[in-house]
């Protein structure tokens, strides 16, 4: 993680999702807006971070974040990153100016009201965990690349960006699978008072482009858009794309904190 420099810059936290850590963003990071400062989170247990006692409480792990983002920060959450970033902008207001989620949702589980994945899905991984870890990410990483056109390619940028630091605790994989099966996250997503922006791809098979009217109904002031061609991983698919929309909400958001 960066560290934190005497500097009036806005802070933007970037925090990843299941399975990978924050070297997912690397490939971001030189042509993010030079007005602000970065910081790039390992989720506990993922990455570097240290795993929790209680790594498989939700409400901890939310604690533990808080714990090391400044207050005022620009929270940008991918996946299960934006779950965690959405609970962090409800309970604590105070950390939170603003929040982007990128191929989020505050509701993973597909219900009879809501599009998200199969609860089969969530139980065949949580199987294959128990089986072989590392097949189980690598599966996961080709799922989080499928539709794009450049898919194949996508899966290795993913593989070899996280590959720079500590594999997931087996233990921190199977709390994260808990998080997207069991949090529902809608209400407090309904009530967040922060400016919301979001980024998805039309060919995210792991959180369907159907998500983002339900979301514009319980957020309606929320900016959300829709890369036609990219999937899971905008970042990594349509990278200039993303940057673009990155970049044009940071430069807004710096204004407007002026």
């Amino acid at each position: 993680m960066a560290e934190i420099s005497n500097t009036d810059k806005p802070v933007l936290v970037l925090l990843h999702g299941w399975g990978v850590n924050r070297g997912v963003w690397q490939t971001i990071l030189a042509d993010i807006v030079p007005t602000v400062q970065v910081i790039a989170l390992d989720i506990p247990g993922f990455g570097e971070a240290q795993p929790l006692l209680q790594s498989g409480n939700f409400s901890t792990v939310v604690t533990e974040l808080a714990s090391r983002i400044p207050a005022n920060s620009l929270v940008c959450g991918w996946s299960m990153g934006g779950l965690l970033a959405i609970a962090l902008a409800e309970r604590y207001p105070e950390k939170v100016r603003q929040l982007a989620l990128v191929a989020a949702t505050p509701c993973f589980l597909q219900h009879a009201d809501w599009p998200g994945m199969k609860a089969t899905v969530m139980q065949q991984f949580a199987q294959s965990l128990q089986r072989d870890l590392s097949q189980t990410v690598s599966r996961f990483l080709a799922i989080q690349a499928m539709g794009s056109a450049t898919a194949k390619s996508d899966a290795a940028v993913l593989k070899q960006a996280i590959a720079a630091y500590p594999q997931a605790s087996a233990e921190a994989l199977s709390a994260g699978l808990a998080f997207l099966s069991n949090e529902d996250l809608r209400q407090c997503f309904a009530g967040l008072k922060q400016p919301v922006i979001g980024c998805f791809g039309a060919l995210d098979s792991l959180v369907p482009v159907a998500v983002v009217s339900e979301l514009q109904k319980l957020q309606p002031d929320a900016e959300l858009s829709v890369l036609a061609k990219a999937s899971h991983a905008p970042f990594i698919s349509h990278r200039m794309e993303f940057l673009a929309w990155l970049n044009n909400w940071l430069t807004a958001a710096v204004i407007a904190q002026q």
